[in-house]
């Protein structure tokens, strides 16, 4: 089954895309992911854990990121690609927002796109529009180098990520993108302070009432440890899963987390119970 069918079909459970991001620097889990031996060994728990989507990155976006070079991001990341379509069941997707990678990586058969940048980057719209396979807009403000500088938001910022992702997602629909396949990121921690993601968390239901699936990755982000008063990366783990736990009965359709184990066992227990 494609992944926008299985996307269609979903009632209560969401889909738990794991990340995977092959990068040195990355928030998290930067340098934890760069050799093939340790890569597979995360696959596995991944794949243990009831991972429905395995969500690969080769450029961190966390703020103060700086960009890599096309050519280090393609050396990352389509490598990876084919060792996870021989080592998994699960979607494969891409996380990038370089027309040129997200080129590479449908001809290696990804399932999934997952762009920070909307399809905003020349090509990436018409690219989509040529091949029928799913891709995320997620909502942002700045560039990572400089989006947590002074993020500031006219009105309300619920309306603001709505109109934004609406307007996306009809432009690319106009370009020849199927709607089936679009599904929308409000995009936690990317140019928002911690009381725009407040706000943004207590409106998930409008976004969720949108006719696209919704993903939320709110997973270790500094949104987390500053509710939790300013714990380390390695303390937000309990956090995360509950933030994701909520994400889920506000209507969210795919949870991208890092702990997939901890995330799946606590939602097979709280969907068993409501």
């Amino acid at each position: 089954m494609r992944l926008t069918e299985a996307l269609h079909q979903l009632n209560d459970k969401p889909l738990l895309m794991g990340i995977l991001n092959v990068t040195p620097d990355s928030f998290s889990d930067g340098g934890h992911f760069i050799h093939k031996e340790t890569i597979l060994r995360q696959l596995d728990k991944m794949n243990q854990s009831g991972v429905n989507i395995v969500d690969i990155g080769g450029e961190s976006t966390r703020p103060g990121a700086d960009p890599v070079p096309l050519a280090v991001e393609l050396e990352r990341v389509l490598p990876v690609v084919e060792w996870v379509k021989t080592h998994t069941d699960a979607y494969i997707s891409v996380d990038t927002y370089k027309t040129e990678v997200m080129a590479e990586a449908i001809q290696l058969g990804v399932d999934m796109i997952n762009d920070v940048n909307a399809l905003q980057a020349p090509g990436a719209v018409e690219l989509l529009a040529k091949h029928s396979i799913a891709v995320c807009l997620m909502h942002k403000q700045g560039q990572p180098k400089d989006m947590q500088q002074a993020p500031n938001y006219s009105g309300s910022v619920i309306d603001d990520v709505k109109n934004f992702l609406l307007q996306k997602a009809e432009y690319c629909i106009d370009k020849g993108v199927l709607a089936e396949n679009i599904m929308i990121d409000p995009g936690f921690g990317f140019g928002k302070r911690l009381a725009h993601n407040i706000e943004l968390f207590e409106g998930l239901e409008d976004l969720a009432a949108l006719p696209y699936p919704l993903l939320v990755g709110v997973s270790r982000k500094s949104m987390i440890g500053d509710i939790l008063g300013g714990v380390a990366v390695e303390e937000r783990m309990i956090g995360s899963v509950a933030a994701a736990i909520l994400a889920t009965l506000k209507g969210a359709k795919i949870l991208r987390v890092h702990d997939v184990k901890e995330t799946s066992e606590a939602l097979k227990v709280v969907l068993s119970l409501i």
